[in-house]
């Protein structure tokens, strides 16, 4: 059997060689090995045809697979197989907009350049998670066809938010002294509140908010625009290599793949995505930081902005966006905590009226540490996540929706964050 031309025990030990050894033995326990390996060699192969957030690629794979899709354009399916492929799974637009994908990804395929970026990956200790593993950060499916088809990740896959509560702090790559300093404060203040700090690991406040994190022993992970074996900037190697010793690196492009200007743009929707929250700590009128601000407010994400002093260019951004956008103004830890709706809901804030979360008893913080801003969940879920009987749950729950805490949407309960 042959996969993308290639022999399919070849593409098994390959592909095997950078995938979660959970993901291994769970095709071997269900002896879908040869499916398993055909698809994420698939997904791996469709990082290198396809540019970041190719909604094409995206929507054709989700109707048909990886392994399928990697198959229409390997032995160039006629139109008439392509459209019963897609059956009634779609309509006429994704054919139409596959029919015109297909002269840019066909001049990619190349089955020697596909193995060689997985050997590379090895090399360099990386791994390859695809949706659907467990340590998939789920707030990538909300990016819909656009979503990254896989992630290329050194350091532990695990430490990728995808259970534990986060925050993206982004901002200018030249930041002033007041702005580096918010940023180590919030930083360290979000790390001791149990929050993974996500940034792109540039110049200015997104190397700030990462070095923070590492200094108060917490967990941060940085989304690079190239290959994860390319660290950029290249001054902040260094750091990079300390964030994948304790965190993680992730890039949806496979290693090897150099940035560039339109990736970066691209890899902003990514930390706006597997956040809770995105704050803009400096940024001036221009900044890039502003283009994750879009992407986050685009998927509903709660969006913060520090202020700075009038008069500074270096702060016009952050203005703006609470002016225009109707971003959220957070002055620290505490407001940034409380626009994510995650965290340690017994800290107290600081400064202003005395805060009823001190008061809170033990049933009624267990339940707000079960609930999400985001995701609504029914009463038997929000138990078992608490360990509380069902009725003492919807006991809790009466007592805080008067309070105007939490709130019943169609899919469930969710946190709503008080704001001040």
């Amino acid at each position: 059997m042959r996969v993308f031309e290639l022999d399919a025990d070849d593409v098994s030990r390959a592909i095997f060689s950078v995938t979660p050894q959970a993901v291994v033995d769970a095709a071997h326990d269900s002896g879908a090995t040869a499916e398993v390996a055909a698809e994420r060699f698939a997904r791996a192969v469709w990082t290198g045809i396809v540019e970041p957030g190719d909604g094409a690629a995206g929507s054709l794979i989700e109707a048909i697979g990886a392994s399928a899709a990697l198959r229409s354009l390997v032995e160039r399916w006629s139109p008439n197989r392509v459209s019963e492929a897609l059956g009634d799974q779609s309509d006429g637009d994704l054919f139409e907009h596959v029919q015109k994908a297909w002269p840019r990804w066909i001049p990619r395929l190349d089955s020697a350049a596909a193995l060689a970026s997985l050997r590379l990956a090895k090399h360099n200790s990386a791994t390859l998670i695809c949706p659907g593993d467990d340590c998939w950060p789920t707030g990538l499916n909300d990016l819909g066809p656009h979503a990254p088809l896989a992630l290329w990740v050194r350091g532990d896959p695990w430490r990728l938010p995808a259970a534990s509560p986060s925050i993206s702090l982004v901002g200018a790559r030249a930041a002033t002294g007041y702005g580096e300093h918010v940023t180590l404060e919030a930083a360290s203040a979000l790390v001791d509140r149990g929050f993974t700090i996500i940034s792109g690991a540039a110049y200015g406040i997104d190397g700030a908010a990462h070095r923070a994190a590492l200094a108060s022993q917490g967990t941060t992970v940085a989304f690079l625009a190239g290959g994860v074996d390319r660290p950029y900037p290249s001054g902040h190697d260094a750091l990079i290599g300390r964030i994948v010793e304790t965190g993680a690196v992730a890039s949806e492009v496979p290693c090897g793949v150099p940035p560039s200007k339109w990736r970066f743009l691209q890899r902003n929707r990514l930390i706006a995505a597997v956040s809770s929250a995105t704050v803009v700590l400096e940024a001036g009128w221009r900044s890039g930081s502003l283009n994750t601000a879009g992407h986050a407010a685009a998927l509903g994400r709660p969006l913060g902005a520090v202020p700075g002093p009038v008069t500074s260019a270096a702060s016009a951004g952050c203005h703006r966006l609470i002016r225009e956008y109707g971003a959220t103004c957070v002055t620290n830890a505490d407001e940034m905590a409380e626009l994510a709706g995650e965290g340690d809901l017994g800290a107290g804030m600081s400064g202003g009226v005395p805060s009823r979360e001190t008061e809170r008893s033990s049933d009624e913080v267990r339940v707000l540490d079960s609930l999400s801003t985001r995701s609504g969940r029914n009463v038997d879920d929000i138990a078992r996540r608490a360990g509380l009987p069902v009725d003492a749950v919807q006991s809790v729950l009466g007592v805080l929706e008067l309070e105007g805490v939490v709130g019943e949407r169609q899919l469930g309960w969710v946190y709503l964050p008080q704001r001040r």
